[in-house]
């Protein structure tokens, strides 16, 4: 066996069963645990999911959320055992890929576009093709 073939069948072990469908531009909760000392918490980050990016055991995601007018971003590793969950709150219709154009976005421009009411002009016909 391949040194390659060996360092991806132990990292498939590791990798989380539990994430859920989530999608670029969708509101985020990620539930992190925290240690302190001996005492174990969890803290929940709920923001933005503006970029996703590696692949396998190296996935990351950043996820973007506005404090006192100040914009906070944090990258967290998609299998790492220090993510409880994640939880999807909204969904967002994005047109891009990344949206680092919100880091200069202010007010409402901010905001994206509900997916509900995006797919509404659709609502008749089948948006998957057969």
């Amino acid at each position: 066996m391949s040194t390659q073939l060996l360092i991806e069948s132990l990292n498939t072990e590791a990798l989380k069963n539990d994430i859920p469908k989530m999608d670029v531009g969708d509101t985020i909760n990620v539930h992190c645990r925290i240690v302190e000392g001996d005492k174990e918490r969890i803290q929940v980050f709920q923001g933005v999911l503006i970029s996703w990016k590696g692949r396998g055991i190296n996935e990351m995601i950043r996820v973007r959320r506005i404090v006192n007018d100040e914009g906070v971003e944090r990258v967290f590793p998609l299998h790492s055992p220090r993510i409880a969950k994640f939880e999807v709150v909204r969904r967002a219709d994005a047109r891009r890929a990344k949206l680092y154009f919100l880091r200069d976005r202010v007010g409402r421009s901010r905001r994206l576009r509900d997916r509900r009411r995006a797919m509404e002009h659709v609502k008749g016909e089948m948006t998957v093709q057969q």
